[in-house]
Protein backbone atom coordinates (compact mmCIF):
# COMPACT_ATOMS: atom_id res chain seq x y z
CA UNK A 1 0.00 0.00 0.00
CA UNK A 2 2.99 2.28 0.90
CA UNK A 3 4.22 1.76 -2.57
CA UNK A 4 1.06 2.62 -4.26
CA UNK A 5 0.56 5.62 -2.68
CA UNK A 6 3.84 6.79 -3.06
CA UNK A 7 3.41 5.82 -7.32
CA UNK A 8 0.26 7.83 -7.10
CA UNK A 9 1.70 10.62 -5.59
CA UNK A 10 4.74 11.02 -8.30
CA UNK A 11 2.01 10.29 -10.56
CA UNK A 12 0.07 13.22 -9.69
CA UNK A 13 2.93 15.70 -9.44
CA UNK A 14 3.86 15.06 -13.31
CA UNK A 15 0.29 15.43 -14.19
CA UNK A 16 -0.33 18.45 -12.53
CA UNK A 17 3.67 19.91 -13.94
CA UNK A 18 2.30 18.50 -17.47
CA UNK A 19 -1.54 19.93 -17.52
CA UNK A 20 -0.33 23.50 -16.60
CA UNK A 21 2.23 23.93 -19.26
CA UNK A 22 -0.70 22.78 -21.59
CA UNK A 23 -3.57 25.20 -20.55
CA UNK A 24 -5.12 26.75 -23.57
CA UNK A 25 -6.80 29.41 -21.57
CA UNK A 26 -3.77 31.76 -20.78
CA UNK A 27 -5.17 34.52 -19.50
CA UNK A 28 -3.46 36.29 -15.97
CA UNK A 29 -6.42 38.10 -14.26
CA UNK A 30 -4.05 40.13 -11.46
CA UNK A 31 -5.61 40.63 -8.09
CA UNK A 32 -7.41 43.89 -8.78
CA UNK A 33 -11.14 44.56 -10.06
CA UNK A 34 -9.75 46.65 -13.43
CA UNK A 35 -8.51 43.38 -14.31
CA UNK A 36 -10.65 42.17 -17.60
CA UNK A 37 -10.51 38.94 -18.94
CA UNK A 38 -12.19 38.22 -22.36
CA UNK A 39 -13.28 34.90 -23.11
CA UNK A 40 -16.23 35.63 -26.50
CA UNK A 41 -18.09 37.77 -23.65
CA UNK A 42 -19.02 41.45 -23.57
CA UNK A 43 -19.44 41.88 -20.17
CA UNK A 44 -17.87 41.43 -17.28
CA UNK A 45 -17.52 41.60 -13.20
CA UNK A 46 -15.13 40.50 -10.47
CA UNK A 47 -16.23 38.91 -7.15
CA UNK A 48 -14.28 41.16 -5.20
CA UNK A 49 -17.14 44.09 -7.01
CA UNK A 50 -20.06 42.46 -5.04
CA UNK A 51 -18.44 41.82 -1.60
CA UNK A 52 -16.64 38.77 -2.12
CA UNK A 53 -13.49 37.77 0.61
CA UNK A 54 -10.75 35.49 -0.43
CA UNK A 55 -9.66 34.64 3.09
CA UNK A 56 -11.05 30.58 3.13
CA UNK A 57 -12.91 31.60 6.30
CA UNK A 58 -15.84 34.20 5.23
CA UNK A 59 -18.90 32.77 3.18
CA UNK A 60 -19.32 34.32 -0.17
CA UNK A 61 -22.30 32.75 -1.13
CA UNK A 62 -24.29 35.91 -1.13
CA UNK A 63 -21.28 37.89 -3.16
CA UNK A 64 -21.95 34.85 -6.14
CA UNK A 65 -25.32 35.35 -6.30
CA UNK A 66 -25.38 39.03 -6.38
CA UNK A 67 -22.54 39.20 -9.30
CA UNK A 68 -24.25 36.79 -11.31
CA UNK A 69 -27.99 38.31 -10.59
CA UNK A 70 -26.27 42.02 -12.00
CA UNK A 71 -24.85 40.06 -15.13
CA UNK A 72 -27.97 38.45 -16.12
CA UNK A 73 -29.60 41.89 -16.74
CA UNK A 74 -26.87 42.30 -19.74
CA UNK A 75 -25.42 38.65 -20.31
CA UNK A 76 -28.19 38.47 -23.28
CA UNK A 77 -26.53 40.98 -25.03
CA UNK A 78 -22.82 39.74 -25.84
CA UNK A 79 -22.77 37.66 -22.98
CA UNK A 80 -21.14 37.81 -19.27
CA UNK A 81 -17.95 36.84 -17.13
CA UNK A 82 -17.74 36.53 -13.83
CA UNK A 83 -13.71 36.46 -12.35
CA UNK A 84 -12.55 34.82 -9.07
CA UNK A 85 -9.31 36.43 -8.54
CA UNK A 86 -6.48 34.96 -6.45
CA UNK A 87 -7.74 33.61 -3.43
CA UNK A 88 -10.04 31.33 -1.52
CA UNK A 89 -13.44 31.69 -1.45
CA UNK A 90 -15.59 29.77 0.44
CA UNK A 91 -19.34 29.49 -0.34
CA UNK A 92 -22.58 27.15 -0.57
CA UNK A 93 -25.00 26.36 -3.85
CA UNK A 94 -24.81 29.20 -6.20
CA UNK A 95 -26.09 29.02 -9.64
CA UNK A 96 -25.09 29.37 -13.11
CA UNK A 97 -26.86 31.75 -15.98
CA UNK A 98 -27.51 31.39 -20.10
CA UNK A 99 -24.35 32.96 -22.24
CA UNK A 100 -22.02 33.06 -19.34
CA UNK A 101 -18.28 32.06 -18.22
CA UNK A 102 -17.55 31.53 -14.55
CA UNK A 103 -13.60 32.54 -14.80
CA UNK A 104 -10.80 30.94 -11.96
CA UNK A 105 -7.39 32.91 -12.03
CA UNK A 106 -4.60 30.15 -11.89
CA UNK A 107 -4.39 31.49 -7.54
CA UNK A 108 -7.79 30.94 -7.07
CA UNK A 109 -9.70 28.32 -4.81
CA UNK A 110 -13.66 27.96 -4.64
CA UNK A 111 -13.86 26.03 -1.36
CA UNK A 112 -17.14 24.34 -0.98
CA UNK A 113 -18.57 24.89 2.39
CA UNK A 114 -19.50 22.06 4.79
CA UNK A 115 -22.52 23.58 6.46
CA UNK A 116 -25.64 21.55 5.18
CA UNK A 117 -27.57 24.52 5.06
CA UNK A 118 -25.71 26.11 2.72
CA UNK A 119 -27.19 23.17 0.16
CA UNK A 120 -31.05 23.50 -0.08
CA UNK A 121 -32.41 20.23 -0.28
CA UNK A 122 -34.35 19.69 -4.04
CA UNK A 123 -36.49 16.95 -5.46
CA UNK A 124 -35.14 14.11 -7.04
CA UNK A 125 -34.19 13.92 -10.68
CA UNK A 126 -37.28 12.58 -12.06
CA UNK A 127 -35.31 10.14 -14.15
CA UNK A 128 -33.88 8.79 -10.48
CA UNK A 129 -37.14 9.29 -8.12
CA UNK A 130 -37.10 8.67 -4.45
CA UNK A 131 -34.04 7.44 -2.95
CA UNK A 132 -35.17 4.91 -0.44
CA UNK A 133 -31.98 5.00 1.73
CA UNK A 134 -32.48 8.93 1.34
CA UNK A 135 -35.89 10.29 1.54
CA UNK A 136 -35.27 13.36 2.06
CA UNK A 137 -34.15 14.24 -1.39
CA UNK A 138 -30.95 15.66 -2.49
CA UNK A 139 -28.53 18.47 -1.52
CA UNK A 140 -27.95 20.90 -4.27
CA UNK A 141 -24.79 21.27 -5.78
CA UNK A 142 -21.67 23.36 -5.11
CA UNK A 143 -22.09 24.96 -8.61
CA UNK A 144 -25.57 24.54 -10.74
CA UNK A 145 -27.66 25.48 -13.69
CA UNK A 146 -31.14 24.38 -15.09
CA UNK A 147 -32.47 25.38 -18.70
CA UNK A 148 -29.12 27.25 -19.52
CA UNK A 149 -27.71 27.70 -23.06
CA UNK A 150 -24.06 28.78 -23.63
CA UNK A 151 -22.27 27.69 -20.29
CA UNK A 152 -18.49 27.74 -19.63
CA UNK A 153 -16.56 27.36 -16.61
CA UNK A 154 -13.31 27.55 -17.04
CA UNK A 155 -9.80 29.25 -15.80
CA UNK A 156 -5.78 29.26 -15.78
CA UNK A 157 -6.25 25.91 -14.06
CA UNK A 158 -8.06 27.33 -10.87
CA UNK A 159 -9.14 25.05 -7.99
CA UNK A 160 -12.21 24.08 -7.06
CA UNK A 161 -12.14 22.03 -3.69
CA UNK A 162 -15.43 20.49 -2.33
CA UNK A 163 -14.30 19.80 1.30
CA UNK A 164 -15.88 16.54 1.25
CA UNK A 165 -14.33 14.49 3.81
CA UNK A 166 -17.22 15.80 6.40
CA UNK A 167 -19.71 14.36 4.01
CA UNK A 168 -17.70 11.31 3.64
CA UNK A 169 -18.08 10.43 7.28
CA UNK A 170 -21.16 11.20 7.68
CA UNK A 171 -22.14 8.87 4.49
CA UNK A 172 -19.88 6.38 6.16
CA UNK A 173 -21.95 6.40 10.04
CA UNK A 174 -25.54 6.62 7.79
CA UNK A 175 -26.31 9.86 9.40
CA UNK A 176 -27.58 11.73 6.12
CA UNK A 177 -31.13 11.94 5.16
CA UNK A 178 -30.35 13.49 1.68
CA UNK A 179 -28.06 12.59 -1.30
CA UNK A 180 -25.05 14.24 -1.12
CA UNK A 181 -23.64 17.45 -3.12
CA UNK A 182 -22.56 16.85 -6.22
CA UNK A 183 -19.72 19.76 -7.21
CA UNK A 184 -21.19 20.49 -10.74
CA UNK A 185 -24.51 19.77 -12.26
CA UNK A 186 -25.85 21.45 -15.41
CA UNK A 187 -29.47 19.76 -16.40
CA UNK A 188 -32.03 20.59 -19.44
CA UNK A 189 -28.89 22.45 -21.02
CA UNK A 190 -27.04 23.19 -24.32
CA UNK A 191 -23.72 24.34 -25.23
CA UNK A 192 -21.66 24.07 -22.01
CA UNK A 193 -17.85 23.51 -21.80
CA UNK A 194 -16.28 22.90 -19.07
CA UNK A 195 -11.99 22.86 -19.04
CA UNK A 196 -8.82 23.73 -17.60
CA UNK A 197 -9.58 23.64 -14.40
CA UNK A 198 -8.53 21.39 -10.96
CA UNK A 199 -11.38 20.10 -9.01
CA UNK A 200 -10.60 18.19 -5.64
CA UNK A 201 -12.41 15.84 -3.00
CA UNK A 202 -16.31 16.31 -3.96
CA UNK A 203 -18.88 15.17 -1.47
CA UNK A 204 -19.69 13.00 -4.02
CA UNK A 205 -19.92 12.70 -8.33
CA UNK A 206 -17.82 15.50 -9.62
CA UNK A 207 -19.36 16.58 -13.10
CA UNK A 208 -22.61 16.14 -13.91
CA UNK A 209 -24.26 17.40 -16.94
CA UNK A 210 -28.02 15.61 -16.82
CA UNK A 211 -30.75 15.61 -20.05
CA UNK A 212 -28.04 18.17 -21.75
CA UNK A 213 -26.45 18.41 -25.24
CA UNK A 214 -23.61 19.47 -26.92
CA UNK A 215 -21.07 19.43 -24.16
CA UNK A 216 -17.11 19.81 -23.84
CA UNK A 217 -15.15 18.51 -21.15
CA UNK A 218 -11.70 19.07 -21.48
CA UNK A 219 -8.22 19.42 -19.07
CA UNK A 220 -9.34 18.85 -16.11
CA UNK A 221 -7.50 16.81 -13.03
CA UNK A 222 -9.87 15.38 -10.49
CA UNK A 223 -8.56 14.06 -7.88
CA UNK A 224 -9.68 12.35 -4.56
CA UNK A 225 -8.30 9.99 -2.26
CA UNK A 226 -8.90 6.29 -3.68
CA UNK A 227 -10.97 5.14 -0.91
CA UNK A 228 -13.77 7.78 -1.00
CA UNK A 229 -17.25 6.71 -1.43
CA UNK A 230 -18.90 7.82 -4.97
CA UNK A 231 -16.72 10.29 -5.87
CA UNK A 232 -17.05 9.65 -9.56
CA UNK A 233 -15.24 12.11 -11.92
CA UNK A 234 -17.26 12.61 -15.16
CA UNK A 235 -20.98 11.35 -15.10
CA UNK A 236 -22.69 12.13 -18.61
CA UNK A 237 -26.37 11.31 -17.35
CA UNK A 238 -29.24 10.78 -20.32
CA UNK A 239 -26.81 13.39 -22.40
CA UNK A 240 -26.04 13.41 -26.25
CA UNK A 241 -23.37 15.20 -28.48
CA UNK A 242 -20.71 15.20 -25.61
CA UNK A 243 -16.91 15.09 -25.84
CA UNK A 244 -14.61 14.33 -22.96
CA UNK A 245 -10.59 14.52 -23.67
CA UNK A 246 -7.43 14.97 -21.82
CA UNK A 247 -8.20 14.51 -18.57
CA UNK A 248 -6.66 12.74 -15.21
CA UNK A 249 -8.89 11.67 -13.21
CA UNK A 250 -7.97 10.00 -9.51
CA UNK A 251 -11.07 8.17 -7.52
CA UNK A 252 -12.70 6.13 -5.18
CA UNK A 253 -15.56 5.16 -7.92
CA UNK A 254 -15.90 5.18 -11.35
CA UNK A 255 -13.07 7.79 -13.73
CA UNK A 256 -16.20 8.60 -16.38
CA UNK A 257 -19.48 6.68 -15.51
CA UNK A 258 -21.91 7.16 -18.34
CA UNK A 259 -25.89 7.12 -17.03
CA UNK A 260 -29.61 7.26 -18.02
CA UNK A 261 -31.69 6.95 -15.09
CA UNK A 262 -33.05 4.60 -12.73
CA UNK A 263 -34.88 1.38 -12.76
CA UNK A 264 -38.55 2.67 -13.52
CA UNK A 265 -37.86 6.38 -13.48
CA UNK A 266 -35.13 6.05 -16.21
CA UNK A 267 -37.49 3.64 -18.33
CA UNK A 268 -40.31 6.40 -18.17
CA UNK A 269 -38.63 9.54 -19.22
CA UNK A 270 -36.72 7.53 -21.91
CA UNK A 271 -33.68 9.87 -22.52
CA UNK A 272 -30.24 7.90 -23.59
CA UNK A 273 -27.04 9.02 -23.36
CA UNK A 274 -25.48 8.66 -27.08
CA UNK A 275 -23.06 10.24 -29.50
CA UNK A 276 -20.13 10.63 -26.97
CA UNK A 277 -16.36 10.43 -27.33
CA UNK A 278 -14.09 9.87 -24.89
CA UNK A 279 -10.23 10.52 -25.43
CA UNK A 280 -7.06 10.61 -23.92
CA UNK A 281 -8.00 9.88 -20.46
CA UNK A 282 -5.52 9.17 -17.38
CA UNK A 283 -7.09 6.52 -14.53
CA UNK A 284 -6.44 6.21 -11.42
CA UNK A 285 -9.36 4.04 -9.33
CA UNK A 286 -8.47 0.91 -7.80
CA UNK A 287 -12.14 -0.10 -6.40
CA UNK A 288 -13.95 0.57 -9.65
CA UNK A 289 -13.56 1.16 -13.28
CA UNK A 290 -12.21 3.35 -16.22
CA UNK A 291 -15.43 3.69 -18.02
CA UNK A 292 -18.15 2.60 -16.62
CA UNK A 293 -21.97 2.07 -18.75
CA UNK A 294 -24.51 2.06 -15.67
CA UNK A 295 -25.74 1.10 -13.02
CA UNK A 296 -28.04 3.50 -13.69
CA UNK A 297 -28.90 3.53 -17.57
CA UNK A 298 -32.53 2.56 -17.81
CA UNK A 299 -33.04 5.10 -20.47
CA UNK A 300 -29.93 2.94 -22.62
CA UNK A 301 -26.76 3.89 -23.64
CA UNK A 302 -25.74 3.99 -27.53
CA UNK A 303 -22.72 5.37 -29.61
CA UNK A 304 -19.87 5.42 -27.04
CA UNK A 305 -16.28 6.05 -28.41
CA UNK A 306 -13.48 5.79 -26.45
CA UNK A 307 -9.94 5.73 -27.77
CA UNK A 308 -5.96 6.45 -26.35
CA UNK A 309 -6.78 5.98 -22.93
CA UNK A 310 -4.61 4.95 -19.70
CA UNK A 311 -5.55 3.15 -17.17
CA UNK A 312 -3.24 2.41 -13.60
CA UNK A 313 -3.98 0.55 -10.65
CA UNK A 314 -7.68 0.27 -11.55
CA UNK A 315 -10.39 -2.09 -11.00
CA UNK A 316 -11.90 -2.67 -14.57
CA UNK A 317 -11.24 -0.88 -18.02
CA UNK A 318 -14.57 -1.13 -19.19
CA UNK A 319 -17.42 -2.27 -16.46
CA UNK A 320 -21.35 -2.86 -17.36
CA UNK A 321 -23.31 -2.67 -14.46
CA UNK A 322 -26.96 -3.62 -14.57
CA UNK A 323 -29.60 -6.15 -12.95
CA UNK A 324 -33.05 -7.25 -14.00
CA UNK A 325 -35.24 -4.48 -13.34
CA UNK A 326 -32.90 -1.33 -14.50
CA UNK A 327 -34.18 -2.18 -18.54
CA UNK A 328 -32.84 0.15 -21.03
CA UNK A 329 -30.38 -1.20 -23.51
CA UNK A 330 -26.20 -0.83 -23.70
CA UNK A 331 -25.32 -0.96 -27.60
CA UNK A 332 -22.50 0.40 -30.38
CA UNK A 333 -19.42 0.89 -27.70
CA UNK A 334 -16.23 1.12 -28.97
CA UNK A 335 -12.85 1.53 -27.21
CA UNK A 336 -9.26 1.24 -29.00
CA UNK A 337 -5.71 1.94 -28.25
CA UNK A 338 -6.14 1.21 -24.08
CA UNK A 339 -3.09 0.86 -22.44
CA UNK A 340 -3.52 -0.65 -19.02
CA UNK A 341 -0.93 -1.52 -16.22
CA UNK A 342 -2.23 -3.46 -12.45
CA UNK A 343 -5.76 -4.04 -13.15
CA UNK A 344 -8.31 -6.90 -12.02
CA UNK A 345 -10.50 -6.99 -15.16
CA UNK A 346 -9.66 -5.76 -18.81
CA UNK A 347 -14.05 -6.38 -19.39
CA UNK A 348 -16.48 -7.21 -16.82
CA UNK A 349 -20.20 -7.32 -17.11
CA UNK A 350 -22.27 -7.31 -13.74
CA UNK A 351 -25.80 -8.71 -14.78
CA UNK A 352 -26.74 -8.78 -10.98
CA UNK A 353 -26.17 -5.52 -10.01
CA UNK A 354 -28.55 -5.25 -5.91
CA UNK A 355 -29.58 -1.39 -5.83
CA UNK A 356 -32.82 -0.51 -6.74
CA UNK A 357 -35.78 1.64 -6.58
CA UNK A 358 -39.23 1.40 -4.71
CA UNK A 359 -41.80 -0.66 -7.36
CA UNK A 360 -39.13 -1.93 -9.67
CA UNK A 361 -40.31 -4.26 -12.45
CA UNK A 362 -38.00 -6.99 -11.54
CA UNK A 363 -38.77 -8.26 -15.54
CA UNK A 364 -37.13 -4.83 -17.43
CA UNK A 365 -34.14 -6.54 -18.65
CA UNK A 366 -31.60 -4.54 -19.98
CA UNK A 367 -30.61 -5.30 -24.06
CA UNK A 368 -26.75 -5.51 -24.77
CA UNK A 369 -24.69 -5.90 -27.88
CA UNK A 370 -22.49 -4.57 -30.05
CA UNK A 371 -19.46 -4.19 -27.61
CA UNK A 372 -16.23 -4.01 -29.39
CA UNK A 373 -12.85 -3.18 -27.85
CA UNK A 374 -9.79 -3.33 -29.94
CA UNK A 375 -6.52 -2.33 -30.16
CA UNK A 376 -5.62 -3.11 -26.42
CA UNK A 377 -2.43 -3.85 -24.51
CA UNK A 378 -2.72 -4.69 -20.77
CA UNK A 379 0.41 -5.69 -18.04
CA UNK A 380 -0.32 -7.82 -14.81
CA UNK A 381 -3.91 -8.53 -15.11
CA UNK A 382 -5.91 -10.52 -12.61
CA UNK A 383 -8.85 -11.32 -14.76
CA UNK A 384 -9.11 -11.06 -19.10
CA UNK A 385 -12.84 -10.75 -18.53
CA UNK A 386 -15.92 -11.57 -16.40
CA UNK A 387 -19.44 -11.90 -17.79
CA UNK A 388 -22.27 -12.19 -14.69
CA UNK A 389 -25.99 -12.68 -16.49
CA UNK A 390 -29.26 -13.64 -15.29
CA UNK A 391 -30.77 -16.57 -17.85
CA UNK A 392 -33.01 -13.37 -18.90
CA UNK A 393 -30.83 -11.09 -19.75
CA UNK A 394 -29.84 -11.23 -23.60
CA UNK A 395 -26.25 -10.16 -23.89
CA UNK A 396 -24.32 -11.03 -27.28
CA UNK A 397 -22.11 -9.27 -29.99
CA UNK A 398 -19.13 -8.58 -27.46
CA UNK A 399 -16.11 -8.02 -29.81
CA UNK A 400 -12.46 -8.26 -28.20
CA UNK A 401 -9.50 -7.99 -31.50
CA UNK A 402 -5.67 -7.46 -30.97
CA UNK A 403 -5.38 -7.10 -27.41
CA UNK A 404 -2.64 -8.33 -25.37
CA UNK A 405 -2.71 -9.24 -21.51
CA UNK A 406 0.00 -9.94 -19.08
CA UNK A 407 -1.82 -12.40 -16.49
CA UNK A 408 -0.11 -12.94 -12.99
CA UNK A 409 1.05 -14.66 -12.21
CA UNK A 410 2.72 -14.17 -15.56
CA UNK A 411 1.10 -15.67 -18.75
CA UNK A 412 1.06 -13.61 -22.06
CA UNK A 413 -2.10 -14.72 -24.21
CA UNK A 414 -3.24 -12.55 -27.08
CA UNK A 415 -7.82 -12.45 -27.10
CA UNK A 416 -9.23 -11.99 -30.81
CA UNK A 417 -13.02 -13.08 -29.72
CA UNK A 418 -16.66 -12.62 -30.77
CA UNK A 419 -19.20 -13.57 -28.07
CA UNK A 420 -17.19 -15.79 -26.64
CA UNK A 421 -16.11 -17.64 -29.52
CA UNK A 422 -12.20 -17.41 -30.51
CA UNK A 423 -11.16 -16.50 -34.34
CA UNK A 424 -8.32 -15.71 -36.03
CA UNK A 425 -9.40 -13.22 -38.39
CA UNK A 426 -11.62 -10.47 -36.36
CA UNK A 427 -10.67 -7.17 -36.37
CA UNK A 428 -13.42 -5.64 -34.36
CA UNK A 429 -15.07 -2.46 -36.02
CA UNK A 430 -14.43 1.28 -34.67
CA UNK A 431 -16.29 4.03 -36.11
CA UNK A 432 -14.71 6.16 -39.40
CA UNK A 433 -17.39 9.11 -39.21
CA UNK A 434 -17.14 12.52 -36.88
CA UNK A 435 -19.34 13.46 -34.14
CA UNK A 436 -20.81 16.63 -34.76
CA UNK A 437 -19.34 17.77 -30.87
CA UNK A 438 -15.72 17.26 -32.22
CA UNK A 439 -15.34 19.93 -34.79
CA UNK A 440 -16.72 22.60 -31.92
CA UNK A 441 -14.02 24.85 -30.38
CA UNK A 442 -13.13 25.95 -26.68
CA UNK A 443 -14.29 29.51 -25.93
CA UNK A 444 -10.47 29.87 -25.02
CA UNK A 445 -9.65 33.39 -23.01
CA UNK A 446 -6.53 35.96 -23.41
CA UNK A 447 -5.95 39.22 -21.32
Amino acid sequence: MAQFRFLVGVVLLLAALILDESRTCTAQVPNTAAAAVKCSRKHSAVLTEFGGVGDGVTSNTKAFKAAIDHLSTTASDGGAQLIVPPGKWLTGTFNLISHFTLFLHKDAVILGSQQASDYPILEPLPSYGVDKNFSAGRYSSLIMGTNLTDVVITGNNGTIDGQGAGWWTKYRAGELKAVRPLMIEILFSTDIQIFNLTLLNSPSWFVHPVYSSNIIIQGLTILAPVDTPNTDGIDPDSCNNTRIEDNFIVSGDDCIAIKSGFDQYGIKMGIPSEHIIIRRLTCISPDSATIALGSELSGGIKDVRAEDVTSLHTQAAIRVKTAAGRGGFVQDIFTRRFVLKTIRYVFRVNGMYKSHAEGFDPNAMTKLGSINCRDMVAENVTTAAQIETLPENNFKGICMSNTTMTLFPLLNITYNVVSGLKSNNIDCPYPEDKLPIEDVPLKTCSL
